[in-house]
């Protein structure tokens, strides 16, 4: 009979040990804790993340009672005090960098996206992480508020979050997205939140297409007009100058707007984008697509530790949500490499229900009948 071990620790295997050491003493500072190694924390809070667990406390006893499960994975048994010190203290740079390692792996498995256009599609967006300032008083948002804010550009190949940058809630988007190095060609979709005529001419400058929403208020005068098919729900397709004195002098090339009632809920969209290629109805589906941003922000709210957090320091509450994003690659990885038709959320269950179990993790997530055990000749048999 072949000798498994346990799902969580096959699952952690996909991370090879010196690649993680590497990068610890990368972003190691101050002094080492005798007891408790960087790998023993990520094992500890990946732990955490995976389970469901809500307190430290809740964590650390998890962990102790699968100690003789978790041997061979080299992690050492943590005190609460010191998994709560190393959260505190030592650089969630490290988990930061573990993200970005992770990303690339991905990036070498995943599937293209919908469409026909072979240029990268990416939904860019931004989601609130809300905290209570008394208890979390670095983080300031509002004048009794706290909040840091999870900044996302999602790849549509695979809705994998390729651009990914954690500010205190009161960041601006646009100021996060100007920062953001999208490749040349590229397709970006926001929403009006992001309206910046001055980034819009950046954008384009970069031969980066972009499609978003174009403002009620704005002032722009025809350039020229195109025939669209109604009855594919489009109502205009032209080409646009702004006349506003300050949009016209930040925004000074032309641009196209695109007119669109939804069949389904018969409510009218007005885009505007700098591709001039693209079908307009392609344009249009593009817009509806950037939807996918907004289900990544609820899967891993719903399904990953990000709400609520076990230390209150700016360090550890960055630690936690890092480990969850590479958590979320880790998973996304597995689905990808392994050719898997579950869902994330089917494989993130599998794994819940099994993570102690020892068992092969692959015919888990195919499938396949677990093994057949031996039968104990002395238990009574029931026809």
């Amino acid at each position: 009979m072949a000798h498994y071990n346990t799902v969580f620790s096959q699952l952690l295997k996909l991370i090879p040990r010196h690649e993680f050491e590497t990068l610890a003493k990368q972003h190691h500072s101050g002094r080492s804790f005798r007891s408790a190694s960087r790998w023993s924390q990520f094992v500890t809070m990946a732990m955490g993340q995976l389970s469901g667990r809500k307190s430290l406390r809740d964590i650390v006893e998890n962990v102790s009672a699968q100690t003789h499960r978790l041997y061979h994975l080299g992690s050492a048994r943590l005190s609460r005090s010191n998994l709560s010190r190393i959260n505190e203290n030592k650089p969630y740079a490290l988990y930061e960098a573990l993200f970005e390692k992770l990303l690339k792996r991905c990036q070498g498995v995943v599937p293209g996206h919908q469409f026909r256009f072979k240029n990268p599609l990416y939904s860019l967006d931004s989601s609130t992480i809300d905290l209570c300032l008394s208890v979390f008083p670095w983080a300031k948002f509002r004048t009794t508020k706290g909040a840091v804010k999870l900044h996302v550009g999602l790849n549509h190949a695979g809705y994998v979050p390729e651009f990914v940058t954690l500010t205190e809630g009161r960041k601006h988007d646009v100021t996060v997205a100007r920062i953001l190095q999208f490749p040349k060609r590229s397709m970006v979709v926001m929403d009006k939140a992001y309206n910046d005529y001055s980034w819009y001419k950046q954008l384009t400058d970069n031969g980066i297409f972009f499609v978003t929403r174009l403002k009620a208020n704005a002032k722009y005068r025809v350039v020229e007009r195109r025939e669209v098919l109604q009855n594919k729900g489009l109502t205009s397709d032209q080409t646009i100058e702004f006349t506003g004195l300050q949009i016209a002098k930040k925004c000074p090339v032309q641009l196209r707007r695109i007119g669109f009632r939804d069949p389904e809920t018969g409510k009218h969209y007005v885009f505007l984008t700098n591709n001039f290629k693209l079908a307009a109805r392609t344009i249009a589906d593009i817009y509806k697509a950037r939807w996918q941003v907004e289900l990544f922000f609820k899967w891993i709210k719903q399904n990953l530790k990000i709400k609520s957090f076990v230390g209150t320091s700016k360090n550890a509450v960055m630690t936690q949500i890092w480990i969850a994003l590479c958590m979320y690659l880790l998973l996304a990885f597995l689905k990808f490499q392994s050719k898997l038709t579950k869902s994330m959320q089917q494989i993130l269950r599998l794994l819940q229900l099994n993570l102690f179990e020892k068992r092969d993790m692959m015919a888990l997530l195919r499938g396949d009948s677990p093994p057949d055990t031996v039968a104990d000749p002395n238990q009574m048999v029931m026809l």
